[in-house]
């Protein structure tokens, strides 16, 4: 067994993680009643976390780049079911059109995703074999079900629509009268799917996602219903993008207040949301959200302002998406970020006390 050299410091730590620093220059070269004390030296250099073997405590997410993505068009599905329900209410046709038809082509992308992630569709169908209220992919699952038939059937009854009188035989002839209702149907589990993808990654054990469960559904909504009025601002006629600028309106505001206060509860990690690559993510996304918001003032009189300010707001609502999975991966991948908050609610909740 070797002895610890006298000028390294080491400590335990929660969760077998052990607080590890290198030896102080130049203290093995001022003798034994140096390193006793009789220095002027500091014998306890910064504290570095580490973990044994240099291994992460928690496991960084298995998930790449498609979930991020699936993130981002689940959201843009729910808000344009949404604006299309509220379009369809008030006799915008146009938009009512395009924003169905944003709704199952996202829909679309947002399930192809999924799947690529999952390796094969089976998988999915699979997680329809059970319900378990505890668990945000099963209900989550189930609410995608439920969602995408009804998106589904409303975009269908459009395209009917569009159809001649003289090819609308049969069933089809049915199909506009159930746009409305399947519409409606969709703009209800809208607001669900839109939000459940946040509680998912709430639920892992990542710390920054983790931390981040009482903001992060609410951050989720906002940008859903920003992306969502960004893309019908740039299809749909100006003479009836009112409300989707108003939704703009209020979906950035939404996304950025919670934002922000999202990263001052959630304490030291925080820190990843504003380093690396999340960090410029979420720069760009809140620069892009804001530029969007100013175009949209403009984008009931300009074609070009409209379709240049829905851009930004859906790049920005993408780039929030990527900023926050990429700030889980980073939190995962520094045992500080798992440290430190264990130590901070030991301190704010004392010892363990056991009744005998």
């Amino acid at each position: 067994m070797t002895e610890r050299p006298d000028n390294a410091v080491t400590r335990g730590g929660p969760e077998g993680v052990r607080s590890q620093t290198t030896a102080v220059p130049g203290v093995s070269d001022l003798g034994p009643k140096a390193r006793r004390g009789g220095g002027d030296r500091s014998m306890v250099p910064d504290v570095e976390f580490t973990s044994y073997y240099g291994r992460p405590i928690v496991k960084e997410s298995p998930w790449k780049e498609e979930i991020p993505a699936y993130l981002f068009t689940g959201g843009l599905a729910a808000g344009s079911s949404l604006l299309a329900a509220g379009a369809d209410l008030t006799g915008r046709s146009g938009m009512r059109r395009s924003a169905r038809f944003a709704a199952l082509g996202a829909l679309s992308f947002s399930m192809g995703a999924l799947v690529r992630d999952l390796g094969k569709p089976s998988r999915f169908l699979n997680m329809l074999r059970v319900v378990k209220l505890t668990s945000p992919m099963s209900v989550g699952t189930w609410i995608l079900s439920a969602y995408g038939p009804f998106a589904g059937a409303a975009a269908a009854s459009e395209l009917v629509g569009m159809l001649p009188e003289s090819a609308r035989t049969g069933p089809l002839r049915l199909a506009p009268y159930a746009g409305r209702p399947a519409g409606l149907v969709a703009a209800l589990f809208a607001p669900p799917v839109a939000a459940y993808t946040a509680v998912l990654l709430a639920d892992t054990s990542t710390p920054s996602w983790h931390e981040a469960y009482r903001e992060l559904p609410f951050v989720f909504v906002g940008s859903a219903a920003a992306a969502a009025s960004g893309l019908s601002l740039a299809t749909s006629p100006l003479a009836e993008n009112g409300p989707a600028r108003r939704l703009a309106l209020g979906g950035a505001a939404l996304e950025l207040a919670m934002e922000h206060r999202m990263e001052r509860s959630m304490g030291i990690t925080a820190e990843p949301l504003h380093q690396g690559t999340a960090g410029r993510f979420l720069r760009a996304a809140k620069a892009l959200t804001v530029a969007g918001i100013a175009g949209s003032l403009l984008a009931g009189r300009s074609r070009t302002m409209a379709v240049a300010s829905g851009a930004a707001l859906m790049a920005g609502s993408w780039c929030t998406r990527f900023g926050v999975f990429e700030a889980g991966q980073q939190s995962a991948r520094d045992p500080k970020y798992v440290v430190v908050p264990q130590r901070q609610r030991m301190e704010r909740e004392g010892p363990v006390r056991y009744s005998e």
